[in-house]
Order: structure tokens, then sequence, then C-alpha cells
């Protein structure tokens, strides 16, 4: 078992300095920051192997193949996949929902088929349901959330009928930190033989997945969350499904046979990965995965239950500060709001203390527009972070609230 010291030390970041102060970084649910080990492979590619994959049959073509392909079974066992084939490397998470929107949706979508988010949806898992049931002439249904941020799941359950064709659902707001109960969502779903797809974003780093016991059929995740580099995600999806999905992208490495008349596409999940990947991202990828397998969960929602608790508890006590996103299964964020201050002004007044924290509407607007408020500011948290930087957090805003209120 590393200690948090020996943890830290793995990321160099941690040790800057901003405006003379340590640095303090509560910004990981937009994105975190990485270790050694990913940074150092990711060097060692470009500098010892740098090549283009499945195309040479040259050594350093070979040797990146290798690295590539490896990285794709490194991620299967970390979801338990029950087949490479279904790992389909991206851009990230909003590339592998657009993947199944555009070529499941444009596919299998008809007027008066139904597909069903949540209230609490980052703006990546809205709009591109929106365009394909325009384009299909589909009607998008919106589960309802209560005060606390939690889903209404009797009211999310009323909505689901035959015509459901797919349920698109994030597993933890990126917003209130809501932990959704999607095991039993997806039962649900599955009643009707309607698909489910789970925007892991924000959880594929807090909790371990397993995508053969949810039973989902679509799961999308990004790199640059989960200490990983930017740039690079992952859809899983079924097997079954995905072989009867059309390519969402032309080019090299997806086909087999081109012809002026005619072209074969290749087979999974090369049909899905047209172009030159970004190699480098997904061999840091693998990097990142198999640091949070040496972490483990176990000592992640440890530490990050930790500083969620104590943050909670400090935070609500300050005079005229609400917390938005109260629900009683939550992640290592919170958000909240100061009476007639903008969220930015926070923003930047804790920036001049070395403390880095999100401002804004979180790419979540019809979720603002349900708390009427144009933002919150959010800290969220890493098993890298200390109770002591916690602390510090709770002391910038007891200055900001000096000088704003």
């Amino acid at each position: 078992m590393m200690s948090l010291d020996e943890i830290r030390k793995d990321f160099p970041v941690l040790a800057e300095k901003v405006n003379g102060r340590s640095l303090v970084y509560f910004d990981n649910g937009a994105t975190s920051q990485k270790p050694i080990s990913v940074i150092r492979a990711i060097t060692e590619y470009y500098k010892e192997y740098n090549s283009n994959v499945h195309r040479g049959v040259h050594h350093l073509s070979q040797l990146a193949t290798e690295k590539y392909e490896n990285a794709r079974a490194v991620i299967q066992k970390f979801i338990n996949a029950s087949d490479l084939q279904e790992i389909i490397f991206t851009k990230g998470t909003t590339e592998a929902i657009n993947i199944v929107a555009s070529s499941w949706g444009r596919e299998e979508l008809k007027k008066g088929d139904q597909v069903i988010i949540s209230a609490m949806e980052h703006h990546s898992n809205i709009v591109p349901w929106q365009m394909v049931c325009e384009e299909k002439g589909a009607e998008l249904k919106v589960a309802p959330i209560n005060q606390e941020g939690e889903l209404i799941i009797e009211e999310l359950f009323d909505l689901i009928n035959s015509q459901t064709k797919i349920i698109a659902l994030t597993h933890i707001s990126n917003t209130l930190g809501t932990i959704n109960p999607i095991q039993k969502i997806i039962n649900k779903a599955h009643e009707y033989n309607a698909y489910v797809l789970i925007d892991a974003a924000q959880s594929i780093h807090h909790m371990q997945i397993d995508v053969q016991k949810l039973n989902c059929d679509f799961l999308a995740f990004s790199s640059h969350k989960m200490y990983g580099p930017t740039g690079v995600g992952v859809l899983y999806g079924k097997k079954n499904i995905l072989e009867q999905m059309r390519p969402f992208q032309g080019g090299g490495d997806m086909i087999k046979e081109v012809t002026f008349e005619k072209t074969t596409y290749n087979d999974l999940p090369y049909k899905f990965e047209a172009g030159t990947p970004n190699i480098a991202g997904v061999i840091g990828l693998a990097e990142a995965v198999k640091y949070i397998n040496k972490i483990g969960f176990d000592f992640i929602h440890q530490q990050e239950s930790l500083l969620l608790k104590i943050a909670t508890n400090s935070i609500k006590e300050l005079p005229g500060l609400q917390i938005i996103g109260n629900a009683k299964q939550k992640s290592s964020v919170v958000s909240f709001i100061i009476d007639e201050v903008h969220s930015f002004d926070i923003g930047t007044l804790l920036d001049q203390l070395g403390i880095a924290i999100r401002t804004g509407h979180h790419c979540t607007q019809p979720l603002m527009e349900f708390y009427k408020i144009p933002g919150t500011a959010r800290a969220s948290f890493a098993f890298y972070n200390t109770e002591e930087e916690v602390s510090l957090l709770v002391d910038g805003l007891k200055k900001a609230l000096k000088m704003l209120v």
C-alpha cells in the first residue's frame, strides 16, 4: 500500500506553485492530473518507436501496433468486456456517444420511437440525441430529478414503454456528483427490449465497473478524467450490436477492400477506428489504468469519501453558501453557490490563493435552468488530494466571503 505522500510524488504538477502558493488542484471533474508512468509511456513512444499502427511490416510499426493492441486488452480486462472486439478507441466520451447516436440511431430509430435521457445530463449526452431524434422523427424524453439532485426513478420508469429504444444516462453527474442506480435502470429497460448507454466519464475512475455484470449495451468514457492523456477515450458495445452498426467515419483502416464501385468494411473494432488513431494517447491510457489498479479502488473510495465528507460538512456551515446537489449516493464533487455572487468571482479569488476549482454551467445548462441559477462553483476531489487542501479551500472561501458579500 502506497502512502498518500508517495502517491503525490507520482504527480509532478502537484508540486507546482500558483501565484506564489502551493497548487491545490480541485478541478479533477474537468480533467485529472497525470502520473509519471503515463507521461513516461507517452514520451517513450515518441522517442523510441514512433510509427503508425496496423500498416507496416517494419520493426517500429510492429512494436507500435503491439503496444496499441495490448492497450485494448488492458481496457477489456479493466471493464470485464467479453471480447476484445467490443473495445473501440475514440477521441473521448463525446465522440463515443456520437458514434452510437449516429451509427446506431440513424439506422434503428424511426418516427414515433423514443429516446430517454435525464435532466442532469452533460451536453454531450443531450445534443447528439436531439440531432438524431430531429432527423428521424423520434421523441426525446427527459427523466426528471428532485431538488436534491436525484433521479425520480418512478417517473423515469413511467416513461419507459414499447416505443423506448434506448436510455442514455450518466452514471455520475459531473455537476452534482449524484450516483445514479444504473443497474436498476438497465434491468427495467431490458424488460422492454430497450438498450442502455452509460456515460461513465465521471465514474470509471471512482469505482470498479463490470460491463458484463451490469449488462449495459454501451459504455463511454474518457482517458483524461482517469489520469490518462487528453484526446482519447473508449466506446464499449456488445459485439452483436456493434456488428450491425454502420461505420461512423470513412477512411483508412476501417476497410477491407475499396473500389470505386464498392467498399467492404473492416471487422470490429477497426470498423469504427478510421484514420491514424491517437497511438500515444491509447498507450498512455493503458498506463493510467495500470496505475489505478496499483492504487486500488478500495483506497480511492476511502480517500475520496473522506474528502467529500469533510468538505461538505465544512462548506455547508459557511454563511450564505448553498450546496447544489445533495444526493444520498454521491461521488466526490461539491457544487455550490454564494448568494448574489457570481461563480467566476469565487473562482478568480481562489485562484489567487493557488486553489483551482471549476466555475460556470459545467456543460449542463438545462440542469442550471432547473435550479434557476447561472452556474456553480465546483470542487471535485481525487485520491491524491488531502485533508489539508480541503482546509485551504474552506479558508479561501471564508476570505472570499469577506470580500464579495
